[in-house]
């Protein structure tokens, strides 16, 4: 075992894994909150330790056991501060996140990819959507551009529009389409939802802002560095989601799909749409708020809402 001596008979480890179990500990007696990429202390420490270190997860039971020079356990001391005492988000420190499988570059102009979109994407939408039918895909609200790149990756054959009403997350969705090579795939434009929008789309995909004031209000002080644009709606968190809804059988396909991220506001939609059969998937991977609906069920219904 890697370690030095600091007195007496007492031995710090030094390795790798020692330096992940101080950060745990000292993670667990502060007042962080975990929920940005990590649900708990121990992975929020690997990844801070790892992303230091410029060490590889796939490699992780080898790296367990290096040892750790002291320069390096001073940068991740001062990283650990950071993360205390600032209480931002660790994508934020580190500049990066990683959303279905795939890294990107975060920082304040958007929010932390961390949404069970992830798991209907890497299914590609199966089996509600035959992927060999999907040409076209549509993202209202696109932040960093994961989910519009992960779409274009897992479907090769199809394009990509992904609109934001942000021009600074723009400016970071772009950074991640070049950083990807899907530039000739995934077209970034300005815009409020549909604004700017033409064609019809195979699939309509949104993790839209849902958060009423009063529940931002209570969040913890990691959710206060992200974007309130990206998190704020009015109508008790509805508003955003009820202009998607009503308005995307206009750029649907006959045979395209809907999913539309609301989070813990399932309740208030289905309360606001009654008449829509929205499905509610379940994830293996945690998460849930994610209502589907096919264009068929849209155009049947008309859409009607309840105010």
């Amino acid at each position: 075992m890697a370690g030095r001596r600091t007195g007496g008979d007492s031995v710090v480890d030094s390795s790798v894994a020692g330096l992940i179990a101080r950060c745990t500990q000292a993670l667990e007696r502060s007042a962080v909150c975990f929920g940005h990429g990590t649900d708990n202390a121990r992975d929020e420490a690997a990844a801070l330790v790892f992303h230091v270190l410029g060490l590889e997860h796939a490699d992780a039971r080898r790296a367990y056991a290096l040892p750790v020079s002291a320069a390096g356990q001073q940068q991740v001391a001062a990283m650990l501060e950071a993360r205390i005492s600032t209480r931002r988000p660790l994508p934020y420190l580190t500049g990066e996140a990683w959303f279905a499988g795939l890294p990107f570059h975060v920082d304040e102009r958007v929010l932390v990819p961390r949404s069970p979109f992830a798991e209907l994407i890497m299914a590609r939408f199966e089996p509600w959507l035959d992927p060999a039918g999907v040409h076209r895909i549509l993202e209202i609200g696109t932040g960093s551009g994961c989910m519009a790149i992960a779409c274009a990756l897992a479907f090769p054959a199809s394009s990509v529009v992904a609109t934001d009403i942000s021009a600074a997350a723009l400016q970071v969705a772009q950074r991640n389409v070049a950083r990807h090579q899907v530039a000739d795939r995934v077209q970034l434009i300005a815009a409020d939802l549909y604004a700017g929008v033409s064609g019809t789309f195979d699939l309509i995909i949104s993790n839209p802002p849902y958060v009423s004031p009063e529940e931002v209000a209570e969040l913890p002080d990691e959710y206060r560095h992200e974007p309130a644009l990206a998190l704020l709606s009015a109508e008790g968190g509805m508003a955003t989601p009820a202009g998607i809804l009503q308005h995307a059988t206009q750029f649907l396909t006959a045979d395209g799909w809907l999913a539309l991220e609301v989070g813990g506001g399932a309740a208030l939609l289905e309360a606001r749409f009654a008449t829509l059969p929205f499905i509610w998937p379940e994830f293996e991977h945690g998460g849930d708020g994610i209502a589907l609906i096919s264009a068929a069920d849209l155009r049947a219904s008309e859409c009607p809402a309840t105010p």
